[in-house]
């Protein structure tokens, strides 16, 4: 349990890190956030698959791939109506300079809100994760997790200030984002421990939800800015390091 909790404040703080850098490089050129979410998203992409849908599979006995399947498509379809009722990243913000020339401070509030309602999938993904007993694989999926939260931490950072919001209050917000992500993760963990029979479903619904934050949020995102070379070639790094991560870790 102790170690639930440390990864939980980890993938959590994660968004936090992130937004102490959105502060102190608020500039930061689109191509360097660019690279990095590329790369985490190659990293959560392999998660997704090694760490959660091969164990689902493997736990799920006679109609393994009948569960997997189906709880591939539940997290997916979820995380889609969660889209459609709070839109989330590339759906909500053109960029940093719509909100500062529109000066839509609820736009941005909703930016916010999206984000904290996305992090709670992503946050249970962790914390079900735990429920293999495969403590190294939950933790490099929990890295994964938290890889993805530093670019994220501080996309929202510019946005906010922009708006006239003050740092402070800025910084809190952001903070709010990732303790959503703490409660995910303890939920998920205590969800699977509860009702064992659960976890090939959870595992699969996790990594469906993952599978469609990559392809439907952070791959888009990755493309908008013009460096999709550089993108795709992170995206395939951070694939391979999970990857070799995996296979060294057994």
């Amino acid at each position: 349990m102790q170690m639930v909790l440390l990864t939980a404040l980890g993938v959590g703080g994660a968004t936090l890190i992130g937004a102490v850098l959105g502060m102190a490089f608020r500039n930061l050129s689109h191509r360097f956030s660019d690279i990095v979410l590329s790369f985490a998203a190659g990293v959560m992409l392999a998660a997704a698959v090694l760490g959660l849908i091969l164990p689902s599979l493997e736990y799920g006995g006679k109609w393994g791939i009948l569960t997997t399947v189906a709880g591939i498509f539940a997290g997916a379809l979820c995380l889609n109506v969660i889209d459609r009722l709070v839109p989330h990243l590339h759906h909500i913000m053109g960029g940093d300079s719509e909100a500062h020339n529109n000066g839509q401070l609820s736009k941005v509030l909703l930016f916010v809100t999206a984000i904290a309602i996305h992090n709670l999938p992503e946050g249970i993904a962790a914390g079900v994760s735990f429920g293999t007993d495969d403590t190294s694989g939950a933790l490099l999926i929990a890295g994964g997790i938290a890889l993805q939260n530093i670019p994220e931490g501080m996309v929202i950072i510019g946005p906010m200030l922009n708006a006239g919001i003050k740092p402070g209050r800025t910084f809190v917000c952001a903070a709010a984002t990732g303790l959503i992500e703490v409660i995910g993760t303890l939920a998920g963990y205590y969800a699977v421990n509860l009702a064992s029979a659960i976890l090939p479903f959870a595992l699969a619904f996790a990594g469906g939800t993952m599978l469609y934050v990559v392809s439907d949020e952070m791959i888009p995102e990755t493309h908008a800015h013009g460096s999709e070379r550089g993108a795709t070639y992170s995206l395939l790094v951070g694939f391979c390091v999970m990857l070799v991560s995996d296979v060294l870790l057994g």
